[in-house]
């Protein structure tokens, strides 16, 4: 009987021993599997993974030029002379500018040479120069996300102030001057004078702001008078958005109220002025004044066909523009011209820069108008509306609109300080 249970007790210690070294078997390849490296993802910027390259990044240091910087990682000459002559149109290697940040993605060998250069052209755009193989330049521009955001103000001393003190991006002052040039006078805002807005803000890499985009709809209440206004595409054809009022008119008129933004009149057009360069004589000024400084940009007022841009005498360097058969714009004392004759621009386009070219005694544009070959003073002239929405695209426009009105009439207005002895009537400035 011993014999026997000495038989079942060495099968029993034998398959257990063989289930133990199983198991350790089993255990052995799952800790192995665990320690199986995972592989890191790949993470691009520019298009290209950085890993496989070694990175120079830096920004342009002022007497820098492309060629210098690319002989310097070893880039051969004909390559150079490829880009520089042949992808002008996409990098203009003479455009490159002090302060913009590039990066240089070199070889992992020993020689370093350049493979890519990339420059960014500002937070969004950027171009890529591929020198490898056949040499290449192309733009690119960095994934951006937009964030709606609702913003409201009111005017205590400018609207600029209202714009800043509420966190905004200051371009947004520029686009509702743009939206607004014709209805509201922005040199005689009144304090109390209110608005709102919805915009879209852009990012890069959901953190770092690019950015306000245009105004989606605005709420202007000047002097009490309400106005809103929506963004809409009015051609699509030629992708035209335009702004509209809750009943379909056209916000834009066929001329601007001024070439210049944030200017003032320095004189007016009058046609008994005493002029003190001319010693104080009676001369006729038959162009309107807008003193800014040296640099400002000079917008066309109107659609049209340049007809002169040239120096001549007095009037220094000047564009002139034939907006249809009744009326001419001309813009003098530039500094630069940023269009020649024949160019065809779009109202608000940057026809030059302030100046002081000519018989000028400070920095200034003098705008002259024309109506049937006579100039005329823009100012009282009762100029054309743009033409409103198309009845057929109205009610599309409509439904879309509601939700937004609904939008804006639900934004508050900032908490304002309670202040004694207001005097309503007071006049602000736009700037200042």
């Amino acid at each position: 009987m011993q014999k026997y249970w000495g038989l079942i007790l060495m099968l029993f210690l034998s398959f257990s021993c063989k289930d133990v070294k199983t198991v350790e078997q089993e255990l052995s390849k799952k800790k192995v599997a665990s320690i199986v490296p995972i592989k890191k993802p790949i993470v691009k910027q520019f298009g290209f993974n950085l890993d496989e390259f070694t990175v120079k990044q830096d920004t342009v240091k002022r007497g820098d030029s492309f060629g210098e910087l690319m002989l310097q990682h070893k880039v051969e000459y004909p390559k150079i002379a490829k880009i520089t002559e042949e992808f002008r149109d996409t990098f203009d290697v003479r455009r490159i500018r002090v302060g913009k940040p590039y990066l240089i993605l070199k070889s992992k060998d020993t020689t370093e040479t350049a493979q890519v250069f990339i420059y960014e052209n500002d937070p969004i755009n950027y171009t890529v120069v591929d020198l490898r193989d056949s040499v290449v330049a192309y733009k690119e521009k960095k994934e951006v996300k937009y964030k709606e955001r609702e913003a409201s103000g009111v005017i205590e001393t400018s609207l600029s102030e209202a714009i800043l003190d509420q966190g905004i991006d200051y371009n947004v002052t520029n686009n509702l001057s743009e939206i607004y040039a014709w209805t509201i006078d922005f040199f005689r805002l009144q304090k109390g004078d209110k608005f709102k807005v919805i915009y879209k803000e852009k990012y890069i890499n959901d953190s770092i702001y690019a950015g306000a985009g245009p105004i989606e709809a605005a709420y202007f209440e000047h002097e009490g008078r309400p106005i809103y206004a929506f963004a809409y595409e009015n051609d699509s054809l030629k992708s035209i958005v335009d702004y509209f009022d809750e009943e379909a008119n056209n916000l834009r008129r066929t001329f601007l109220r001024a070439p210049v933004q944030f200017s003032r009149i320095s004189s007016r057009y009058n046609l008994k002025r005493r002029i003190r360069y001319y010693g104080n004589k009676v001369r006729p000024h038959k162009g309107t004044d807008y003193a800014a400084p040296l640099g400002t940009p000079i917008m066309a007022t109107a659609d049209g066909t340049v007809t002169e841009s040239t120096r001549r005498g007095g009037n220094g360097k000047y564009v002139k523009i034939r907006h249809n058969g009744t009326y001419s714009t001309q813009y003098l004392h530039m500094k630069k011209q940023n269009v020649k004759r024949g160019d065809y621009v779009r109202q608000g386009d940057i026809i030059g820069w302030i100046g002081m070219t000519g018989n000028t005694s400070g920095p200034h544009v003098c705008y002259r108008f024309w109506k049937n070959g006579r100039q005329v003073d823009p100012l009282r002239e009762e100029l054309p509306k743009a033409e409103p929405l198309a009845e057929s695209l109205q009610p599309a426009y409509f439904e879309y609109i509601t939700p937004k009105k609904d939008q804006l009439d639900c934004i508050l207005y900032p908490e304002m300080p309670v202040e004694e002895d207001f005097p309503s009537e007071d006049m602000v400035s736009f700037n200042k």
